[in-house]
C-alpha cells in the first residue's frame, strides 16, 4: 500500500445550537495520505476523561512527520459542554433527558441536544473502517481495552495487557449498553474499540504514552502506518461475569481493605459494605456474585443508590 506525506487540515464542525443562539462545535483534524482505510479517533465524550485528549495532541506531532495510507480523522474533544464544565456528562440544564453522550449513539438529528450532537459526529465517521473511542476508567481499575468479537484484532493491536470482550447481542439488548458508541458502531458494521486509559480528572503521562503507542499500533494493524503492531509479553482476555455490582442504598461505601483490583474472588466474597453515615447502620453487605477477577472497585466513599461499586470479569 502506497504511503504519502500527511496533508493536515483542521476544521470546525457544528454540532448543536444552544438556547442563546450560540453554536457548539468540535475541531476535526483530518490527516490524509492518499487511498486507503479511514480510521476515526475521538476523546473526551466524558468531560473529565483527559488522557485521550492529551494522547491525541502527541499523536498529532507524530502524524505530521510521517507517511500514511488512507485517512485518520481525529476529534480531541467530542463533548465540549461537558469538558468546559469539568463534568463527566453534559450539564442537565442543557439536556435533562440524555446527559450522557455515550448512551445515545448513533444519535437523532431531531432528538435532544445530546442526541443531535451524537448524530452530527456519527455522520462524520459512518463510512469509516475502524473507530477508536478513548476513555479513562475509575480511580481503581485495571487499564484495558473493551471490544466486541468483530474488533478483536484492533483490541489486540492496541498493546495492553488486559482485554475485555463483550457480546454484541447482549449489549444491543441492554438499555445501559445499547446506546454506547462501541455497540452502535458494531451494529453498523464498523469495528470499534474503547481503551480505558488509567483514571479521570488529571493527566497521567504514562497512560498518555500508552495511548499514543496503542493508537499507532492500531494504525499499523489497519496498514495506515508502516510496520507491525507491538505486542505485550503477556495478555489476559476477560469477559464480564454478569452485571456490575451496584449500590442498593445511598450512603457511605467502605471497600474491603483485603481486596485489591486484580484479585481473584469467589461467589459471596466480601467486597465491602454501605453504611448510613449518620446512624452507622449497615445498609448493604456487598459481595461478589460470580467467580472471577475484580477489574474495577469504587474507592469514592459517598455513593448514591444505583452507582457502580465493583466489576468482576472471568478469564476467557
Amino acid at each position: 500500500m502506497n504511503r504519502n506525506r500527511v496533508t493536515h487540515t483542521a476544521t470546525e464542525r457544528r454540532l448543536v445550537r444552544l438556547p442563546s443562539g450560540s453554536d457548539v462545535s468540535v475541531t476535526v483534524h483530518r490527516y490524509e495520505g492518499g487511498p486507503g482505510p479511514t480510521v476515526y479517533v475521538q476523546a473526551a465524550q466524558h468531560g473529565i476523561e483527559l488522557n485521550g485528549t492529551a494522547a491525541l495532541r502527541r499523536l498529532h506531532d507524530h502524524l505530521l512527520s510521517t507517511e500514511i495510507a488512507g485517512t485518520v480523522l481525529v476529534v480531541p474533544i467530542a463533548n465540549p459542554r461537558a469538558f468546559d464544565h469539568r463534568s463527566y456528562v453534559t450539564p442537565q440544564a442543557l439536556d435533562a433527558v440524555n446527559s450522557n453522550m455515550n448512551r445515545v449513539w448513533p444519535g437523532n438529528e431531531e432528538g435532544t441536544l445530546q442526541e443531535r450532537a451524537a448524530r452530527r459526529l456519527w455522520c462524520l465517521f459512518e463510512d469509516a473502517d475502524a473507530v477508536i473511542d478513548l476513555h479513562t476508567g475509575a480511580a481503581d481499575m485495571l487499564e484495558h481495552v473493551r471490544f466486541h468479537d468483530d474488533s478483536k484484532a484492533l483490541a489486540a493491536a492496541f498493546d495492553t495487557e488486559h482485554l475485555l470482550v463483550d457480546t454484541l447481542e447482549e449489549d444491543a439488548a441492554d438499555r445501559y449498553f445499547s446506546g454506547k458508541l462501541r455497540t452502535a458502531a458494531a451494529r453498523a458494521g464498523i469495528p470499534a474499540i474503547t481503551p480505558e486509559l488509567s483514571n479521570s480528572r488529571q493527566v497521567d503521562h504514562s497512560a498518555v504514552q500508552r495511548g499514543v503507542a496503542g493508537i499507532r499500533n492500531v494504525l499499523r494493524e489497519m496498514n495506515v502506518l508502516d510496520g507491525e503492531p507491538d505486542t505485550p509479553s503477556t495478555r489476559t482476555v476477560f469477559r464480564s461475569a454478569g452485571d456490575c455490582i451496584r449500590a442498593e442504598e445511598s450512603g457511605f461505601f467502605e471497600p474491603n481493605p483485603d481486596i485489591e483490583v486484580g484479585d481473584r474472588v469467589s461467589p459471596e466474597t466480601a467486597l465491602g459494605a454501605v453504611y448510613n453515615p449518620s446512624t452507622f447502620e449497615e445498609l448493604q453487605t456487598v459481595t461478589a456474585r460470580e467467580r472471577g477477577i475484580v477489574y474495577s472497585l469504587t474507592r469514592e466513599s459517598v455513593v448514591a443508590a444505583g452507582e457502580k461499586l465493583a466489576d468482576i470479569a472471568e478469564v476467557v
